[in-house]
């Protein structure tokens, strides 16, 4: 992290349906992609390691084994990673298939967190073999070790305190009240979604709605990541749009049809400061939420601060200031439209009839002057 600033990373891997080693392969290739772009948090496609598409064969066991061993072969990958890793695949628990995320950081998976809301309407039939998640947080064995399975699960780095991390899956952004609401009033500043969103006409400015909408609802960034190219084609098409958005503005987004990785920086002490000031915009920690803590603390010989880290985002220097002319001419008439409406009231309540200004030929006096006339 450099001045607050952390870099992510969206990636769309190719895939082949229900090929989980080849899915798995072509996933470690993007995330070390990833990290060699230096991203300390990277967000895969919703149930990536299988291949979305696969319908009925997710009902055998061969395929879910593949995933279960897939995974095994990532959590033995990210070792080496300095970066949290969210991945998607299907996961049986009590006899019963859920669609979830596991959370991986340096060889260890912290958590799994099931898709909340299962769409089973127009061309989506997830509910054939989906369970809904639920907001208790049980446990799960997985590699002889407990691992903590819920929706309400939050990640927090040790060395950056307001790097906390929650997860939705595609349909949860959504619905009417999306899981990612209640994480980031528990704390959370950052939100990952793994999606599956195939397209019709018009559907990516839709989507793309939503999810600046949501980051800016929320005062968070937003990760999402979506399946692309090598899906099947059957019933639907994905193209791989990703998008990363801070505070109601989407800064970076990948071009569609176009498998790849998307990076950029959230600035994570600007959406902490926009948080304190909004005083209506209450966060604490809540019992019914689990903060699972990972990375290590900050110590003497060890700093949160990077100083390689080089920001790709575009920063404008006049951030007030649109740089399109039309844009520009547009917000001026507005601020002028909102003083005269101003001076209007004013003078209309002292009974004024005349307005006498002293012009010095300064900025001030001529917006004065202009307000008046208008």
């Amino acid at each position: 992290m450099r001045h607050g600033f952390v870099k992510v990373a969206a990636i769309t891997p190719n895939i082949k349906v229900a090929d989980c080693e080849y899915n798995v392969n072509e996933i470690i290739h993007q995330i070390e992609e990833a990290k060699q772009k230096g991203a300390k948090v990277i967000v895969c496609p919703e149930l990536c390691i299988t291949g979305y598409t696969c319908e009925d064969l997710f009902l055998q066991n061969t395929l879910l084994t593949g995933a279960l061993e897939g995974l095994n072969k990532l959590i033995d990958f990210s070792k080496d990673i300095d970066a949290l890793i969210a991945v998607g695949m299907p996961f049986l628990k009590d006899g019963k298939l859920f669609n979830v995320a596991a959370v991986l950081y340096q060889g260890e998976l912290l958590g799994v967190v099931p898709k909340r809301y299962i769409p089973n309407y127009s061309e989506f039939y997830e509910a054939r073999y989906f369970g809904n998640g639920n907001d208790i947080v049980e446990y799960v064995t997985i590699n002889h070790k407990k691992v903590p399975f819920g929706c309400k699960l939050i990640f927090s780095h040790k060395e950056i305190p307001n790097l906390k991390v929650g997860i939705e899956i595609c349909e949860d952004l959504w619905v009417p009240q999306p899981p990612s609401g209640g994480l980031c009033q528990a704390g959370a500043t950052v939100i990952l979604n793994l999606s599956a969103s195939n397209e019709t006409t018009g559907k990516d400015i839709y989507r793309k709605t939503l999810v600046s909408n949501q980051s800016a609802r929320l005062v968070c960034g937003y990760l999402y990541s979506s399946a692309g190219e090598g899906e099947s084609t059957t019933d639907l098409v994905f193209s791989g749009h990703n998008m990363i958005a801070e505070n109601g503005t989407v800064i970076a987004e990948s071009e569609r049809f176009v498998n790849g990785v998307l990076v950029s920086e959230i600035d994570l002490e600007k959406l902490i400061s926009e948080r304190r000031r909004i005083s209506t915009y209450l966060v604490e920690e809540k019992k019914e939420y689990t903060y699972l803590e990972y990375g290590e603390y900050a110590t003497e010989n060890k700093s949160t601060y990077d100083s390689t880290l080089s920001l790709t985002r575009f920063i404008d220097k006049s951030p007030f200031v649109p740089t399109k002319r039309e844009e520009r001419e547009k917000r001026c008439n507005e601020i002028i439209h909102i003083q005269a409406l101003g001076l209007k009231k004013r003078l209309q309540h002292t009974g004024c009839n005349s307005v006498v200004l002293g012009i010095s030929g300064g900025l001030d006096s001529t917006l004065a002057l202009l307000v008046t006339r208008r």
